[in-house]
């Protein structure tokens, strides 16, 4: 759907501006023209007006046209607002958070084929990006990137453990578990399980993660050839993402890497945030806000 809002933007530019352009050079000079003919020779004053109003097609590409050119420009190369529609990244974001997305971070591209015409830069570790969902690139992700490409990611009994990835077999870093240190439990609940909240040191970023109680299951995981069933190397050109709500959370554990090419951009700060906490026999349509979130308004750590 976001990608053919692109398109629909793009063609409403691009169409606005052509009428706007066709007009100022072959229609207008001409209306000038009998407007000063009609002047000159003492022409009736309702002539003189028919001939200076302008088309009703080239009045509205004049007037849209400015303002389509602007929304198109910023959110097909500087930021693009989603909405949070699931608990997968709690508690970093909730369900009514509306985030704002920072396109140029990985390179612009174009909005209709979505091709790089400009590389500015890469993702980093711990960075919350929105991506196209690989099986499926209509929906739009999104999750932390935890490994970079040649890492050695390992997912094992709810511990993370990354090695960076190395060119040389000589002063490699070895692999190193991600530092986690407990907060609190049962402040949040999934599924009527009482969720454990940890802040977890993911490179220069510290954030915070929730975890349930219990061993974590690797039968649906990813299975990549080479490597065990709760491991995997990222390729070059691809990255590993997960979700920051560990236990319920559809990420790359379970479908694989992220293109480079399916990255939309990372996501910088929360604009708004809407609570909908509202009983199911409410006549009240579901949509509809109960509150506003003030504090949760900022920057994404």
């Amino acid at each position: 759907m976001a990608n053919y809002f692109s398109i629909f933007l793009v063609l409403l530019t691009v169409g606005s501006g052509l009428i706007w352009l066709v007009d100022s050079l072959m229609f207008a000079p001409k209306r000038r023209q009998r407007m000063a003919v009609a002047s000159g020779a003492g022409g009736a004053t309702s002539t003189l007006e028919q001939d200076a109003q302008l088309p009703w097609l080239v009045d509205t590409a004049q007037q849209i046209f400015p303002v389509i050119a602007f929304v198109m420009v910023l959110r097909s190369f500087l930021y693009e607002p989603f909405q949070i529609p699931s608990g997968s990244m709690m508690p970093t974001l909730l369900v009514g958070d509306f985030i704002l997305v920072e396109k140029f971070t990985y390179g612009l591209k174009d909005p209709v084929m979505r091709n790089k015409f400009l590389d500015i830069g890469e993702p980093e570790r711990g960075d919350v990006v929105v991506f196209k969902f690989p099986p499926e690139p209509k929906l739009d992700y999104i999750k932390r990137v935890v490994g970079l490409p040649g890492d050695t990611v390992i997912y094992r009994n709810k511990q993370l453990q990354i090695k960076p990835a190395c060119d040389s077999t000589e002063n490699c870093p070895p692999l190193q578990k991600v530092e986690l240190k407990f907060e609190t439990r049962g402040e949040a609940y999934q599924q009527f399980a009482p969720l454990e909240k940890y802040t977890e040191q993911l490179g220069d970023v510290s954030h915070q993660i929730y975890r349930t109680q219990g061993r974590a299951s690797s039968s649906r995981y990813y299975s990549q050839p080479g490597t065990q069933a709760d491991e995997w190397i990222v390729p070059e050109g691809h990255y590993f993402v997960l979700g920051d709500n560990r236990d319920n959370s559809e990420d790359g554990r379970y479908w694989g890497f992220v293109p480079e090419e399916n990255l939309v951009g990372k996501a910088v700060a929360i604009w708004i945030s809407f609570e909908f906490d509202r009983v199911p026999s409410s006549w009240v349509p579901g949509w509809i806000p109960t509150g506003v979130r003030f504090e949760r308004v900022g920057g994404i750590q």
